[in-house]
């Protein structure tokens, strides 16, 4: 049985948290390890984590590809599974986590999708076509390869460690799941579960200048693996790999 650890890198996020890791506590197939990696904050991030059992680590470094990398080599597990402070996962998550991976030992990571708790019904449909579904449409092309939704993802330990020390800790404009995704060399198996859903906030619509700040992300992960990454060298890579 595999030891899997959970990673929430979080920043003034203790509302969201405590719901986060309450929703942790109650898996079928516990986390043998929760790992809150506490970006700064200036609110109870930390104490709440402390509080509901988790393993709180900080990291003074802006931004959610320093925490989460924190978190990650941080974590003792040999599957890490990640979410944010505003997952609210599944009783099952994590022994879906476990039951995918283990159907598929030659996988490196697996991912999934998330409907919006706080949105409307027309507002879900809409972010999860429109922002997911383009996400990992749009992604998965230039990566020749499905995508990680930092939200809703596990990933092998050996993994982690075959990308850690090129991954930039002091860039705080990078999409860490983007980032990440590149990082993972075509050919590599990673799923998409559709079974693997979490649910998350809206809080990306709340207004356009996030929503400008997360594309601009989008942009400017793109540019940190150009040209050695433009896709068609990954699906050239990918092909090759195949043969």
């Amino acid at each position: 049985m595999p030891f899997i650890s959970v990673v929430i890198p979080a920043k003034d996020d203790a509302v969201m948290l405590e719901r986060c890791l309450t929703a942790l506590n109650e898996q079928s197939r516990p986390a043998d390890e929760i790992i809150v990696v506490d970006n700064a904050s200036t609110d109870a991030t930390a104490a709440v984590g402390r509080r509901l059992g988790a393993t709180v680590v900080t990291e003074s470094r802006p931004g959610i590809t320093a925490a989460a990398s924190r978190g990650y080599d941080a974590a003792t597990g040999d599957i890490i599974a990640r979410c944010d402070a505003d997952s609210l996962v599944p009783t099952g998550w994590l022994e879906q986590i476990e039951r995918t991976l283990a159907s598929h030992p030659e996988a490196v990571a697996v991912t999934g999708p998330a409907t919006f708790y706080d949105l409307s019904r027309l507002g879900d449909w809409l972010a999860r076509v429109l922002y997911l579904g383009a996400y990992f449409l749009s992604a998965g092309a230039a990566l020749a390869s499905i995508p990680l939704f930092g939200s809703n993802f596990a990933m092998t330990r050996d993994l982690w460690r075959s990308v850690s020390a090129a991954v930039p800790r002091d860039e705080p404009e990078l999409h860490d799941d983007f980032d990440l995704s590149y990082r993972i060399r075509p050919g590599l198996r990673v799923l998409y579960d559709r079974a693997l859903v979490v649910r998350i906030s809206g809080r990306p619509f709340r207004s356009f200048s996030a929503m400008r700040r997360r594309t601009r992300r989008g942009w400017v992960t793109m540019r940190e693996h150009f040209p050695s990454q433009l896709p068609h060298r990954r699906w050239y890579a990918r092909a090759r790999a195949s043969s």
